[in-house]
């Protein structure tokens, strides 16, 4: 008898297990499905054709779009750590003052030069969950390819201090990234992964990433800083010459891009990994 009920007891445990996991999943896909449809309608808002020095980047050589991604008002934040990246890598190129609101893109940007590529840097000011709507705006106003597109985002699978280049593919969980993948059709854009860590205790995750760095965190932080905008500006200065992908079929893009990579320059793989760590 005490082993029937033993057994009806956890029967109900799985029962109701099951049936909470399953509304945890639908919650989940429900705001997936509700993000896809927020970034359809913003990108269904007509912007002005490029006019001035807009129109001349778009006809006059290699051009690239430096995206920090962040949360609108929220600079300060360790989610926001892209957009912090994006204010240092202007004050390197000695343009920080030329930040200016762009409504047709729905962000800031600065339109620069390094080592003969016309830059174009973007600040999104969007909810994170939305940035690629501005990024997919920017690149079509200033006639960026996917694949000339940098993404700077924080990372909490990697402790702060620790920075590393991915080219392309999935986008591991950051909603920013997931909103450039949905917004571009393409998961080829390269990004610049700044390490935040995970939280300690019984810190959500929530909390940790939408707080602001401690004072002790933002020591190694100015130091992370330089490091990603000299990682920026080595990628920047890279010659290109691939020819336009189609929008479709981004993995395997990003999959031939890394083979040609590594059968280029073995040498330099091998040191810039064990430069910014796994």
């Amino acid at each position: 008898m005490g082993r029937m009920k033993k057994a009806t007891v956890f029967s109900k445990i799985c029962r109701y297990l099951s049936l909470f996991l399953k509304k945890l999943m639908n919650f989940v896909t429900m705001r997936r499905v509700l993000t896809r449809v927020v970034n359809r309608v913003l990108l269904s808002e007509l912007f002005t054709p490029a006019m001035g020095i807009e129109a001349e980047i778009q006809t006059q050589g290699h051009r690239k779009l430096v995206v920090g991604l962040g949360n609108q008002g929220m600079e300060g934040t360790r989610h926001s750590v892209g957009m912090a990246v994006l204010g240092a890598l202007a004050a390197r190129l000695g343009v920080a003052d030329r930040w200016r609101g762009d409504k047709h893109v729905s962000g800031e940007v600065i339109v620069s030069e390094v080592e003969h590529t016309h830059v174009v840097l973007l600040r999104p000011r969007l909810l994170m969950n939305v940035n690629g709507v501005a990024v997919a705006k920017a690149a079509g106003k200033y006639g960026v390819r996917p694949e000339d597109i940098l993404l700077v985002h924080d990372d909490l699978d990697k402790p702060l201090g620790k920075i590393a280049v991915k080219q392309g593919g999935s986008a591991r969980g950051h909603n920013g990234v997931r909103s450039c993948v949905d917004c571009l059709q393409t998961d080829v854009m390269p990004r610049i992964r700044v390490g935040i860590g995970r939280p300690a205790g019984k810190t959500s995750v929530e909390h940790h990433v939408l707080g602001r760095f401690s004072s002790e965190e933002q020591k190694v932080l100015d130091s992370v800083l330089v490091q990603s905008v000299d990682l920026l500006l080595s990628q920047l200065s890279q010659q290109d010459s691939r020819p336009p992908s189609s929008p479709a079929g981004g993995r395997q893009a990003a999959q031939e891009r890394r083979e040609r990579e590594r059968a280029a320059s073995p040498a330099e793989d091998s040191a810039a990994a064990a430069a910014h760590g796994p």
